[in-house]
């Protein structure tokens, strides 16, 4: 009896947690579309690196490029106070496509990573570009550890994707 209500209780929970992965939510649909506004939609999170992938076309397969998670593929970086949760949309050309700064702890992050000019300033950067703050990133007083760490996060894994799924021509792998 123990075994059957155990088996029963994993499957609800499989079942429970495959549910919640048959389609995007309309709060990370949104987000999606803010990080890549020229997507027609959206895959389901997978792969490896864990990746939503754009749509160019509706209802095709034609692969725009990229969304994905910071956290995700760089966990071990670190701002101020813990990690901050960016998504980051990439096309297949290697451009960032928009950020979206969605949490963190950081005490200055009111004026360093929550404001929209962060995020924007990433906007149709080149994975190849250098990412150095105070050069081609706009550097913060008092908030330097945050908007490092925030910098090397979306840097690192822009190119881990790039790397990982794009050929060096931009064809999709």
């Amino acid at each position: 009896m123990r075994n059957v209500v155990f088996t029963l209780l994993v499957a609800g929970a499989v079942l429970s947690f495959a549910a919640g992965q048959a389609s995007v939510d309309s709060k990370l649909q949104g987000q999606l579309k803010q990080v890549f506004p020229g997507a027609s939609g959206f895959s389901l999170k997978g792969g490896s690196p864990p990746h939503f992938t754009a749509f160019s076309d509706p209802g095709s397969k034609n692969v725009a490029g990229f969304v994905f998670w910071t956290t995700e593929l760089e966990p071990l970086e670190r701002g101020y106070d813990g990690p901050i949760k960016m998504l980051v949309g990439l096309d297949t050309k290697g451009i960032l496509t928009g950020i979206l700064v969605v949490e963190h702890h950081e005490p200055y992050g009111d004026f360093s990573v929550e404001p929209p000019q962060f995020a924007a300033q990433f906007k149709s950067k080149n994975i190849r570009d250098p990412f150095k703050v105070g050069g081609d990133i706009d550097a913060v007083s008092r908030a330097t550890i945050s908007i490092n760490s925030a910098t090397r996060a979306i840097r690192n894994s822009a190119r881990r994707i790039a790397r990982q799924l794009l050929t060096p021509d931009g064809q999709v792998k």
